[in-house]
């Protein structure tokens, strides 16, 4: 039976790639032959870079490449196909043009927009269980491309494609340390966390893969896991670069967003480890607790005076900010390598 829905699927992607050749439908029949209902292999190299060739012009073939491949995405109801897209979008956002990439689906930090939480395939055993590839891999998509807004750049884009806003590239005159460093301590306290919160989720979004023991030796799924498995590599080193930026700011934080901090950073040191970047959140997480233990002394310290965990009182919330007030409170600077 299962064998049956296979070649059932393969006859459909052939007679649309074949419709499509007939009408002269490049963009459609590029995305048919990238996004097939094969379960079990990637889409090639060769299909995804047509594809992103096709929308690779104005603005409105962009667009139409772009509705293209969401009308496919929106309207398949098998798992293969669902995932294939993703790749694709995946794609666009790693590798695509810059006008392909600002076509890119957002809706202003919503969750779900692209509708898959509830995708369920049941036509085989093995397409139920990518089924729960799906969902989880649109909600990773949805947040990568969320964390991006959020940031101002795209993460993950190659270093040899056209954009210079994001720290990720490699930008002349410097290196992509020096470069992230350089535009972080241009942020203000409250752009750094709110950044460092977008990409701690993406982080916690990548520990919560699904198991691919049972999928071994499906290629899709090896796929997928590779591209993530990037970017984990690319957030956690954006996210070196800002929790270095606010250790360095460490006396001139307030004492609410210390608090913020320290929620953060206990939420990242709950994380799972990451494969292929274990170096990396190593070096991360040693940087956060030192900067966690310090905030959390000063959190409960203040000139040498010692605050109760206790619940405070309605007379105690009238004193409680006065232990807080200091001189460094009055004036706060950006960066404390500009003092």
């Amino acid at each position: 039976m299962t064998k049956l829905k296979e070649l059932i699927g393969m006859m459909k992607d052939k007679a649309s790639q074949g419709k499509a050749a007939i009408l002269s439908q490049r963009a459609t029949l590029s995305l048919l032959r990238a996004t097939s209902h094969d379960s079990f292999t990637p889409p090639t190299s060769k299909h995804l870079s047509t594809l992103l060739t096709v929308g690779d012009g104005s603005r409105a073939t962009a667009s139409a490449a772009m509705d293209l491949l969401m009308d496919r995405l929106q309207s398949t109801q098998s798992s293969a196909v669902a995932l294939k897209c993703l790749i694709a979008v995946h794609y666009v956002l790693k590798r695509g043009s810059f006008i392909m990439r600002d076509q890119l689906p957002y809706s202003g930090g919503g969750r779900n927009y692209l509708n898959l939480s509830k995708f369920r395939d049941r036509s085989s055993p093995v397409c139920w269980e990518l089924s729960s590839w799906v969902r989880w891999y649109a909600k990773h998509v949805e947040q990568l491309l969320w964390a991006s807004r959020i940031l101002g750049f795209f993460l993950g884009v190659e270093a040899d494609q056209d954009s210079t806003q994001g720290c990720n590239l490699r930008l002349l005159g410097g290196s992509w340390m020096k470069a992230g460093e350089e535009r972080a301590s241009g942020l203000t306290n409250g752009e750094l966390l709110r950044e460092t919160e977008a990409l701690l989720a993406v982080v916690e979004g990548i520990g919560g893969i699904p198991d691919a023991a049972s999928m071994k030796g499906n290629k899709l799924v090896y796929e997928i896991s590779s591209l993530v498995e990037d970017d984990g590599i690319v957030v956690l080193s954006e996210m070196l670069v800002r929790v270095n930026e606010l250790s360095e700011r460490f006396g001139f934080l307030s004492f609410g967003e210390m608090v913020e901090l320290v929620y953060m950073f206990s939420r990242l040191e709950k994380c799972k480890e990451m494969v292929g970047a274990a170096e990396k959140q190593r070096l991360l997480l040693n940087l956060v607790r030192e900067v966690k233990e310090k905030a959390e002394k000063m959190m409960f310290s203040e000139e040498g005076k010692t605050i109760s965990t206790h619940r405070t009182t309605k007379s105690d919330m009238f004193e409680f900010p006065k232990l807080f007030i200091n001189s460094v409170d009055l004036v706060r600077f950006s960066s404390a390598r500009l003092l």
